[in-house]
């Protein structure tokens, strides 16, 4: 179940260049809401809704948060809101990840994938491990709110300048080496995302993605944010808005 609604801003941060933070109160929306989801939300004086995926569910305070960046003009108009206005939210839409119960889990993100991923970590704790990537230490987001969670927190950096050097697959080669882990949950681009499940495939470790992509309606009436998927031997598109945006990852065509 989703709901349409507008829902005031309780909480604004700018927690880096360009990446903000708000919590919404929307208590029906924290009831129904799952780690994976996501909002479509309206940018002021703009038609199209724009997605954004849920950072953080609090069904006791009743609140969702989100973490976004400004990547255009629809963005960037949703970032001049204030606390106390209100955001106009339809939520929460789509499938989120299935999350494996008192298990070992490795939670993979790249950039703005990382947000959908703390909703994981909230709920895994210590059984948690977080391997996130950045371009460079200027881009870091949300490290202390993991640690918060118990999780060990490794963060890679295209650069070096904070963490490992490299991409997210040598550090994710290693977890699956000392881990155990039952899945892994990942979410960011798409090269990104191509990497870790082939290195799953290699390890042998169920493997989940969460897809970013352009969405119009987000309800699956569009049509607009088609991916090629496979199933049982056959292949056909799926709607990201409606199907995913959270897949098993053998289940995907990343060069479809």
């Amino acid at each position: 179940m989703f709901y349409c609604g507008k829902y005031p801003i309780i909480e604004k941060e700018q927690i880096a260049t360009g990446v903000y933070s708000y919590v919404i109160d929307a208590p029906e929306l924290a009831r129904e809401a799952q780690a994976g989801q996501f909002a479509n939300i309206t940018a002021p004086n703009f038609t199209l809704r724009r997605p954004i995926s849920i950072c953080g569910i609090d069904k006791q305070r009743g609140t969702l948060r989100f973490v976004f960046e400004v990547r255009g003009k629809g963005t960037e108009a949703i970032s001049e809101l204030k606390k106390g206005d209100n955001l106009d939210v339809i939520a929460p839409l789509g499938n989120g990840f299935r999350i494996p119960e008192n298990q070992r889990v490795i939670v993979v993100g790249g950039g703005i994938g990382v947000p959908p991923l703390l909703g994981v970590s909230s709920i895994t704790g210590k059984l948690c491990t977080a391997i996130l990537g950045f371009r460079d230490s200027s881009k870091i987001i949300l490290k202390d709110d993991f640690k918060a969670n118990g999780t060990n927190t490794i963060i890679c950096t295209d650069d070096g300048s904070a963490g490992i050097k490299g991409t997210v697959t040598f550090a994710l080669a290693e977890a699956l080496e000392e881990n155990n882990a039952a899945a892994v949950l990942a979410c960011g681009p798409m090269p990104m995302l191509k990497a870790v499940a082939k290195m799953c495939e290699v390890y042998k470790v169920p493997c989940q993605v969460s897809l970013e992509q352009r969405m119009g309606c987000g309800v699956g009436a569009c049509v607009v944010c088609t991916c090629m998927t496979v199933r049982n031997g056959k292949e056909f598109y799926s709607r990201v808005c409606k199907e995913g945006p959270v897949f098993n990852a053998e289940e995907v065509r990343f060069d479809g």
